[in-house]
């Protein structure tokens, strides 16, 4: 169990039953998670997402971490009762099993740091039989995904049932308390890429490898001898040779170890890769429209910046495992910097359309092990 945030009694009590599944292990996959009132036994939330292909366990810790999320939103100060049919997962989170798989140690890290900033979490194991109602959440969520749709909540609000029986009343609720950050934290600073032909005339460049112009590897060594003494410890790159060109001008000025993460890749634009954004509004009004309004809509045949996100984050995640409270050089692209800006500063997915990010550009984010993170600057230039 997590120890209560500091600064007075931890809030209402909940109770997160959470399962994901996976048909094929791996396979298609889903989570599904709700959070019910532990006195009245009221369903307050309930969450449920295809996550693609992955495996039983991945979609299980996928499913803890967004029941832990729908309770913090519910009350932040909650204490916790976590309900899952997973042994494996129950038994990692209490911390008598060891983590061993690594595509669970970051999911496992993100769990905590999401648990962190509630009251109190305990995790208890229940058959089953008895975590229907999120079995049927994540089989919605992937049955949805086998249509080609995504799930959502049905009409009606909140609803009660037996499933849970309610638990005694508490009379110790107390508004949300502040929760101080940790001292050391892991620091990374976000290098967008050096210019390419496709920056110079605004055009759309996601997966496609475009290399730097002359100007841009100018701006990467530019970039290196800023960072030069910088303390950096590691880099961390995008696989596309934008980035790897550019980060491997700050090694050779830093010394700094590289390896290559697939998951810090720029968005796949689809069919507008290449183009304007005059082009692409002339071409596709519609879908133009749809996808500055939504960040969940997709180009055609691309992918959407929730999607981006999802990666993103496990990304970091694993960033923050390995590096933890080190200074990491993280090269990547315009959205997910600006993804992980909008992650740190908890603001809607939307405010990344009203950011301004220059190439070659240097970000500074602080990420501290309880959860907050600070953005310490932004679109830095100055070496330019």
């Amino acid at each position: 169990m997590s120890a209560p945030a500091s600064g007075g009694r931890p809030g209402r009590r909940l109770v997160v039953e959470a399962d994901g599944g996976s048909r094929g292990n791996p396979g298609p996959a889903g989570y599904g998670a709700l959070v019910r009132d532990a006195l009245t036994g009221e369903v307050l939330a309930e969450v449920a997402e295809s996550i693609g292909t992955a495996t039983n366990n991945v979609a299980e810790y996928r499913g803890l971490i967004a029941g832990l999320g729908a309770a913090a939103a519910v009350d932040p100060s909650a204490r916790v009762q976590v309900r899952m049919d997973s042994k494996l997962v129950v038994e990692q989170m209490s911390g008598r099993w060891k983590i061993k798989h690594p595509d669970l140690v970051p999911l496992a890290l993100r769990a905590r740091e999401t648990a962190a900033g509630l009251g109190s979490v305990e995790y208890t194991w229940i058959p089953r039989e008895r975590n229907a109602h999120a079995d049927r959440l994540a089989n919605e969520a992937m049955d949805a995904a086998a249509r080609g749709e995504q799930w959502s909540r049905g009409t009606g609000g909140a609803s009660r049932d037996t499933a849970a029986p309610p638990e005694e009343e508490d009379d110790t609720a107390e508004a949300p308390a502040w929760s101080s950050a940790t001292t050391t934290p892991t620091v990374t600073l976000l290098l967008r890429h050096g210019e390419t032909a496709l920056s110079v005339d605004k055009r759309f460049a996601g997966t496609g490898d475009f290399p730097l112009t002359g100007n841009g590897a100018a701006q990467a060594e530019a970039a290196a001898r800023a960072l030069r003494g910088q303390g950096i410890d590691a880099i961390v790159t995008s696989p596309l040779s934008r980035c790897r060109a550019t980060a491997a001008a700050v090694a050779a000025a830093t010394g700094a170890p590289v390896r290559v993460e697939d998951g810090l890749r720029e968005t796949d634009f689809g069919d507008w890769e290449g183009l304007t954004f005059a082009e692409v509004g002339e071409r596709w009004p519609g879908e133009l429209k749809a996808w500055l309004a939504d960040p969940s809509a997709a180009p055609p045949n691309g992918e959407s910046f929730t999607a981006t996100a999802r990666r993103v984050r496990t990304a970091l995640d694993k960033i923050k495992v390995r590096h933890r409270h080190r200074k990491v050089l993280v090269v990547t692209h315009v959205t997910p910097i600006k993804l992980l800006v909008v992650s740190a500063l908890g603001a809607p997915m939307r405010a990344m359309y009203r950011m301004q990010l220059d190439v070659a550009s240097l970000t500074r984010i602080d990420w501290y092990d309880d959860g907050p993170a600070t953005l310490r600057s932004f679109n830095d230039v100055h070496h330019l």
